[in-house]
């Protein structure tokens, strides 16, 4: 699908969807609890479909309804699914259920898409080794993969660059059945993510010692997640997409983005302060939402050490304000996302006149006037959002390629801005 774009100013209202980090936390705490949870508000979209299904064969049951999903789990005896589990693109996904199913006394086989099968698994196959379960992958230990459980108490060592590998642990450990899981993290970044994960163990009544600085955990086994019932706040990796509409191609009065709970342990809002450092009109509102004013933003460095998912979103709005050098550093785990986020927004930007030094782990943009071209999202759904973000500042139309990707976590992306005056046309 082909998204074309004619330069637009916007105004209005817009109310983000649900996180999908707490959508997929919620479909595998549901799945290891003991009853019926209750998730309110849940993101709707292609990778929390493949989860919720895939918990589903792992022995969930779900009903589903306009405004909520009734997820009965199987307390941690996990069915063993005849068929191998297709998990789409997600990433989160995939590795939450993989820890998961290692505690099921059977094979569980999962791939995904070409995407999904490209993207690591070694840190979490090799700690689940570690605990008596065999894990067979494809080459260099990514998807396709199986794991044979059970999985088994005693110590472990995760590499948690990505922090998804230490979450799918965390919330695996409280259902083995003997001893106690024991954590030594190597390294850690995105530690944001890590405590959203905390919380949802918190909610379910797990039992845990975390070390102030989350490098080593001790979690009891034998325990018995509760049920829970609770709302999915709103995306704070989403919210960065009008966010920076708002600067680079915002009317005078400015987007308002409503329902934002910044008391949320969700790393990505601080992309609202680190804009502000730049420069960045926002207005915080008692009604838990936040206007974002159109303006030119100074030259600075931003650390994405613990936000690399706002890189694409970064790179696009620093691409297109005129007479600014700004920096996006340490942001090295970008390359390891759907696709490799600083080659691929480089690349894409280029198309459009943009004028960018990529380094290993860093962008720095020197902003300038962009021209609409045809560009790629490659499949990744922040790259396809970022683009259409540049896209509204530039001169000329712009075509992006694979647009449909947007769905991943925003499914209402092209309706929402089309509606704030987005000049949108599929």
């Amino acid at each position: 699908m082909i998204l074309k774009i004619q330069p637009s100013l916007l105004a209005g209202t817009v109310a983000v969807p649900g996180s999908k980090s707490h959508t997929i936390r919620a479909i595998a705490g549901a799945l290891l609890a003991h009853g019926k949870s209750i998730v309110r508000s849940p993101l709707l979209s292609f990778d929390t479909a493949s989860t919720l299904a895939a918990a589903v064969k792992l022995g969930a049951q779900v009903e589903k309804f306009a405004d909520r999903w009734e997820i009965t789990g199987c307390g941690g005896d996990l069915a063993v699914p005849a068929e191998t589990l297709d998990m789409g693109n997600s990433g989160t996904g995939l590795r939450m259920l993989t820890a998961a199913a290692a505690l099921a006394r059977g094979k569980v086989a999962f791939t995904g898409d070409e995407s999904l099968c490209s993207r690591g698994m070694k840190p979490l196959l090799e700690a689940l080794r570690k605990l008596g379960v065999k894990a067979d992958a494809a080459p260099g230990d990514h998807a396709p993969l199986s794991v044979q459980g059970p999985l088994q108490g005693g110590k472990t060592q995760v590499e948690a660059l990505c922090s998804q590998y230490l979450s799918a642990l965390l919330f695996a450990a409280p259902n083995i059945k003997n001893g106690s899981m024991e954590i030594e993290v190597t390294k850690l970044s995105e530690e944001p993510y890590v405590e959203i994960t905390l919380n949802w163990l918190r909610k379910l009544g797990a039992e845990f010692t975390a070390a102030p600085d989350l490098m080593h955990f001790v979690i009891p086994g034998n325990q018995q997640l509760k049920a829970f019932d609770s709302f999915i706040p709103a995306d704070f990796s989403t919210a960065a997409f009008p966010l920076g509409a708002g600067i680079v191609a915002g009317k005078a009065d400015g987007i308002t983005i409503r329902n934002l709970d910044f008391t949320d342990a969700q790393g990505d809002k601080a992309v609202f302060k680190m804009l502000e450092t730049l420069g960045a009109r926002l207005k915080y509102n008692s009604d838990n939402s936040v206007t974002i004013y159109p303006g030119r933003l100074n030259s600075g460095t931003l650390d994405l050490g613990q936000t690399p998912d706002a890189l694409p979103l970064l790179a696009a709005v620093a691409a297109v304000n005129e007479g600014s050098v700004i920096t996006l550093g340490n942001a090295a785990q970008a390359r390891n996302k759907e696709t490799d986020r600083i080659a691929c927004m480089t690349r894409e930007l280029l198309k459009m006149g943009a004028i960018i030094e990529e380094k290993p782990d860093a962008m720095i943009i020197t902003g300038t006037k962009l021209h609409g071209a045809v560009v790629d999202s490659c499949k990744d759904h922040r790259l396809a959002m970022a683009l259409a973000v540049a896209a509204l500042a530039a001169e000329g139309p712009t075509e992006i390629v694979d647009a449909e990707s947007c769905a991943v976590t925003y499914p209402d992306f092209i309706k929402d801005f089309q509606n704030l005056g987005a000049d949108f046309v599929m």
